[in-house]
């Protein structure tokens, strides 16, 4: 499933997707302080269509990570609060909606760091994504084997301790577990953190497949511009927790002022 150098390097841009009537993500306006005082995020707005990859781009600090957060409802574990604005999913708003309701609701978000449970194996880590929707037993099965069918590594490694599985591996559980919970909406945070870049190709390939045969929207922060803009339909630029660019990825691609001046020449 890995891809060459070379191919990563000439893959089409995927086609643009469709505007649909309403997003399944919108986020409007959002303030984001920490312990009262530090503002992180400021003014956020931004939105994911039905179907869409979006990217969330910028260096590090950039404020990234704190949107994410915010969407999901976990900001709070963190001593942050989200102090204006507005966040609105498949149409609802859920601007302080607890991060469990979001889950059962389809918006489950995988945290940057690759977090398994270490002293679980593989097949158990991705049973735990499961349970929240009390399937039977038939029908976790059935995740699991959709699962393994995009991420055969993970049914290579079923029973090894997720704790001593590489890094890419690792990142394919995280992903994985949250799959399991039949997401409509994925927010992935730094998936190509600390990975080789042809595993990182790996993981972005099974995250299109993903989006264009099960038709998951993906909202993915990332610092490496140039994987995440050849594989999403639309994309923000963040720097100091404000929105300094937007528009379709092909474009922010071939504008080299957003790598120079936002992402680092070399993103």
């Amino acid at each position: 499933m890995s891809s060459s150098s070379s191919e990563v390097g000439t893959r089409c841009h995927p086609a643009a997707t469709p505007v649909p009537a309403e997003p399944i993500l919108q986020v409007e306006g959002i303030e984001v302080v920490y312990d009262q005082v530090i503002l992180a995020v400021h003014g956020v707005t931004l939105s994911v269509g039905q179907g869409a990859i979006v990217a969330l781009l910028g260096a590090n600090g950039a404020g990234k990570s704190s949107t994410l957060k915010a969407i999901s409802g976990l900001v709070g574990a963190e001593r942050g609060a989200i102090v204006a604005g507005r966040i609105a999913y498949r149409g609802a708003e859920v601007t302080r909606a607890a991060p469990d309701t979001l889950v059962r609701g389809g918006l489950v978000q995988v945290l940057e760091g690759r977090h398994c449970f270490a002293h679980l194996s593989v097949e158990e880590n991705l049973l735990t994504g499961g349970f929240v929707n009390q399937p039977s037993r038939q029908q976790l099965r059935a995740e699991l084997e959709k699962i393994y069918h995009y991420f055969p590594r993970l049914k290579e490694r079923r029973k090894s301790l997720a704790g001593y599985t590489s890094g890419g591996e690792q990142q394919m559980v995280a992903i994985g577990r949250a799959l399991m919970a039949r997401p409509r909406l994925v927010l992935l945070d730094e998936p190509s953190m600390g990975l080789a870049p042809l595993i990182v190709a790996e993981i972005f390939d099974i995250v299109s497949r993903l989006n264009a045969t099960e038709g998951v929207s993906f909202l993915l922060a990332e610092q490496n511009a140039s994987i995440a803009l050849r594989h999403a339909h639309h994309a923000f630029v963040l720097e100091s927790g404000q929105v300094v660019a937007s528009g379709p990825a092909g474009e922010l691609a071939a504008r080299s002022d957003i790598h120079e001046h936002y992402l680092g020449a070399a993103a």
